[in-house]
């Protein structure tokens, strides 16, 4: 028994000293975090730094990819053009064109005629039989806006959207009208005056209103108005007129939120030539304020520029 209870008392001597030995003191662990802070918190901020700039490219890289495709589109659009409207065509006809009553928000910035291919659109007969079908074309009036009017399903920069008015297509004047597109009215080459001035005296059907809506193409477009330090307007190469335009007064001037450089074109009718350029806003994928090319500077890579020249087809007769 003497010795079971020496067994026992020098078992709870040996815990004794483990336990005063074998840990951390209060001191020792506040100590240990203190130093664990001081190491970590720089780390994480570089990691959060490394994310942020990472958000940031893949913004610039989507960014660009959308300005490309916008342009691509536009220039397959134009390529079938024969007549596009420059400052003075647009100054002409910008009241019969949609939201003309909301010029603040929306420009029609580039505006042409084309031809429309359809696939099979005319039946071929023998007698009263259909056998076929053959493909033909009508006229198109076809107008890309710059927007800025605060619609909350898109994003607080400016977006591009399209519009687009055609001819009826059939082999009788009842299958013409059914197919034509409300509000449409082919252009009159048989007035006196160059063909300019022809294009320029378009109105539509008084007695149908538009039922085709402004169709977005893309988002993400600069807002920033212009001014004369670090966001100056643009020019056009002499020959070439500008739209919108940024000075002066009339419809072919660009005022209020659509004053920006985000999406201008330079137009030279006479050869059916113009160049269309555009100007991204890759902040304002990732936050909702600060996004003005003025304020940032020093970051002027997230506002990706891209333009593209084009010649329409032109085949257009005066007599």
């Amino acid at each position: 028994m003497k010795l079971l209870t020496w067994l026992l008392s020098h078992q709870l001597k040996i815990s004794k000293i483990k336990q005063k030995t074998g840990g951390f003191t209060l001191i020792e662990l506040l100590v240990g975090l203190l130093l664990a802070f001081l190491v970590i918190t720089p780390l994480m901020g570089f990691m959060i730094s490394i994310m942020e700039n990472d958000r940031k490219e893949q913004a610039k890289v989507n960014t660009e990819q959308d300005l490309k495709a916008a342009l691509d589109y536009m220039a397959r659009d134009l390529q079938q053009a024969v007549y596009i409207y420059d400052a003075d065509g647009i100054a002409a006809i910008r009241n019969q064109l949609p939201k003309s009553d909301n010029k603040t928000r929306f420009f029609p910035v580039l505006v042409f005629w084309k031809r429309q291919y359809i696939a099979g659109g005319l039946a071929v007969k023998s007698g009263n039989t259909t056998v076929g079908n053959d493909d033909t074309f009508v006229y198109s009036l076809v107008a890309y806006y710059l927007i800025k009017d605060g619609d909350s399903t898109w994003s607080s920069a400016a977006r591009i959207g399209r519009f687009q008015i055609s001819n009826g297509y059939g082999s009788t004047t009842s299958d013409i009208d059914s197919t034509r597109d409300p509000g449409f009215k082919l252009f009159s080459l048989q007035d006196e005056g160059s063909l300019k001035t022809k294009m320029n005296r378009w109105v539509k059907n008084s007695s149908e209103s538009y039922t085709q809506d402004i169709l977005p193409l893309v988002d993400y477009i600069d807002q920033t108005t212009t001014d004369t330090t670090n966001n100056p307007a643009p020019s056009c190469p002499t020959g070439q007129q500008m739209l919108p335009q940024y000075t002066g007064s009339g419809d072919a001037v660009a005022t209020n939120d659509v004053k920006s450089r985000g999406f201008y074109v330079c137009v030279d009718s006479t050869n059916t030539v113009v160049e269309v350029n555009l100007r991204g806003n890759a902040l304002a994928r990732i936050q909702n304020s600060n996004i003005d090319f003025n304020k940032n500077l020093s970051t002027t890579a997230y506002f990706p520029e891209a333009k593209i020249r084009v010649r329409g087809i032109g085949y257009l007769f005066t007599q």
